[in-house]
Parts: structure tokens; C-alpha cells; sequence
């Protein structure tokens, strides 16, 4: 039958969460502590703890067997030994018990800091593990507080920081508010683990898709690239490893709701689903919806790619300051050089005339 301090320890692992056996090396760390320091030694000392019925802690004090006895506290001398256990041979180690059985309950009470510690310690670096495994990928929490810019988010075992360049433009944390964040760091400090947190970083809206789009989780769609500018717009694009399968229907899903889903958690970021193609000229095409393309032509040397537009498209594909147009180039990692179809319908003689490529 196990003693009631066996008991009670494994009880407070269960309810932590912790290991026993940590609580258990906490335990003898901590009456080895009290010893030495009730008992002024810096002798090298083991403990057993109690077991079946008993609840008594054990001491023994641990010296090696040597010829020549120079360190009396670590070392005792072959003949010494013998007299113990005529077994001992030089290089053994001779242990004796060393102190009153009242000693367990000065033991407890000297100890207390150094267990509390110890399992402030265990429950840190739990949730340290669990954290650092989260790193690039999404959690829940709710608004504690806002001091001096930063966003203080509970996240359950946890607190979380959302530091002010991480936070949307505009975008409000109010007190228990629920919402998704992006975990971009886990560190280790003093203090415990510090969880990083960001409502900005392109992987939100990744692994926001990834939840939301059963295709992209199971493989079918992929997710090929993302731009974002947090808080006012995004483009995704994606590809389909299955010909019946729409990519952009996807992700889109019956009467939006799966990318509305995304909008709401974004509160109200407009997102462009475009299709992924290999050809970079289509690609840019493409990424510069909604606006229509009547040409493009992709220079592999340069990296850019020249796109004609209608004229009365041409702010469309640039965008309100250029943020169409930005979020592109972003996407397709493609410099992007658009020209109105006017002005490239006047050059076309010129450069006949010259015999140069257009």
C-alpha cells in the first residue's frame, strides 16, 4: 500500500498536470537542501523517500572507499570500510544514514520553497513545450488588458503579447473579446514562457484558409502564395491537384461562406482569391483581378512582366494608391509594369518604324 506522502504527491502531479516523478526529485532535492543546511554540511548526501506505509524520509551520507583519506566529508579509507562490510573495495561508495527520524517534518517544512518552485518551474516549461509546438500556427484567445500599446490575450494555460506592430491598423481589442492570433515566437525568460503573438503576419490568413477549406486541408487545393497588407486587403492564390476540382470555388464555397467566415475573423479585410499558373505571364494576369488583362508578356531576364490594359481599367489593376497592383507583384513575386492600351496603341508605329520588339 502506498504511504499517504506518495499519495498526496501523485494527487498534485494529477491536478497539475505534472509528472510525479518531477515532484518526486523536487522533493529530494529539497530535503537534501534542508539537511545540509540544518545540519551545516556540504557532505554528499541520498534520500529515500517513503514508501508502502511509512512516512518517514531517509538521509544517508555518501563516501568514497580510498587508500588515503584527504577529503574526511567525501572520503573514507579502506579500513574504515571494512569495518562496515568486509565486502568494500577501493572506489566503492559507503553510505550511512545520518539523521533523527524527527527530521522529516523540519525536512517538509524547510523544503516547501524549494518544491513550490520546482513545480512553478515543471508547469512552465509545460507550457513552454505545448507553445513552442504552436510556433507558426493559430490559437485562440480573449482579451485580458491593453497597457502601453501592447495587448495582453489569455490563452487559457497561458498569457500571450500582442506588441504594437503586430496589431491591425484600426482594428480594436476590447476586454473579452475572443479572437484568432498568429504565433510567431515562443522564448524562454525568467519569468516563464513569453508567447508572441500577431493579428498582421501573412500565416493567419494561411492557416485561416486551412481550417476553413477542407480541400486545402486534405491536400487537394494548395495554397500556393499570399499577400497581404493587414486590415485592408489580401490575394491568395491557389492550385488544384484535382482537374474537377474548382481551386477558387473552394475557397470561395457556396454563397461565400467559406471566405466570409475568413472576412468576419478579419474583421472586414477584403481577400482576392485568384487560380495559380505555372505560365507567370497568365499568373500576373490573373493576381491583377479584378481588373481584365488584354495582354501580358513576361521577360524571364528581367523579371518583369509588361500587362496592357483597357483604359478604363487601368486604375482598377493599379488600385487605390497602388495597392492592387503592390499586392500582385507581391503575390506573384513578379515586378509588374502596366501600361493603358492607349498609349501602347500610339507607340506600336514608332517602334516599327525603329524595328524594335515591343
Amino acid at each position: 500500500m502506498k504511504s499517504e506522502f506518495v499519495q498526496a504527491i501523485e494527487a498534485l502531479g494529477k491536478e497539475k498536470g505534472i509528472d510525479p516523478e518531477i515532484l518526486f526529485e523536487a522533493v529530494k532535492e529539497a530535503v537534501v537542501s534542508a539537511y545540509k543546511k540544518n545540519y551545516d554540511s556540504s557532505q554528499t548526501v541520498r534520500v529515500d523517500l517513503p514508501k508502502d506505509n511509512s512516512n518517514e524520509f531517509h538521509v544517508f551520507e555518501q563516501r568514497r572507499v580510498v587508500e588515503q583519506v584527504v577529503k574526511p566529508h567525501d572520503e573514507i579509507s579502506l579500513e574504515e570500510a571494512l569495518k562496515l562490510n568486509p565486502n568494500y573495495i577501493i572506489g566503492d561508495i559507503v553510505e550511512q544514514e545520518v539523521f533523527p527520524k524527527n527530521f522529516s517534518r523540519v525536512a517538509v517544512q524547510n523544503a516547501k520553497q524549494i518544491i513550490m518552485q520546482r513545480i512553478r518551474e515543471a508547469e512552465r516549461n509545460m507550457v513552454y513545450d505545448k507553445f513552442s509546438q504552436r510556433e507558426d500556427d493559430i490559437v485562440n484567445g480573449v482579451i485580458q488588458r491593453t497597457e502601453r500599446g501592447t495587448v495582453y490575450v489569455d490563452l487559457g494555460s497561458t498569457e500571450g503579447l500582442l506588441m504594437a506592430n503586430e496589431q491591425v491598423p484600426g482594428e480594436r481589442y476590447m476586454p473579452h473579446d475572443r479572437m484568432k492570433f498568429y504565433v510567431i515566437e515562443v522564448k524562454k525568460t525568467g519569468k516563464g514562457p513569453q508567447i508572441m503573438l500577431s493579428r498582421t503576419h501573412p500565416g493567419l490568413l494561411k492557416r485561416l484558409f486551412e481550417l476553413e477549406v477542407p480541400e486545402i486541408h486534405d491536400g487537394i487545393v494548395e495554397l500556393k502564395s499570399v499577400a497581404r497588407e493587414a486590415g485592408m486587403r489580401s490575394k491568395i492564390s491557389v492550385f488544384s491537384n484535382d482537374e474537377k476540382v474548382d481551386p477558387v470555388g473552394s475557397c470561395v464555397g457556396h454563397k461565400g461562406m467559406r471566405v466570409q467566415n475568413i472576412v468576419n475573423e478579419l474583421r472586414g479585410e477584403k481577400i482576392d482569391i485568384v487560380k495559380f499558373n505555372p505560365d507567370p505571364a497568365q499568373y500576373v494576369a490573373n493576381a491583377l483581378s479584378p481588373a481584365q488583362v488584354v495582354s501580358a508578356v513576361a521577360s524571364e531576364s528581367e523579371k518583369i512582366c509588361r500587362v496592357v490594359m483597357p483604359d478604363y481599367q487601368l486604375s482598377l489593376a493599379i488600385g487605390k494608391e497602388g495597392q492592387n497592383a503592390r499586392l500582385a507583384a507581391k503575390l506573384t513575386s513578379w515586378k509588374i509594369d502596366i501600361k493603358p492600351e492607349s498609349q501602347v496603341e500610339n507607340e506600336e508605329p514608332e517602334q516599327e518604324g525603329s524595328g524594335e520588339e515591343a
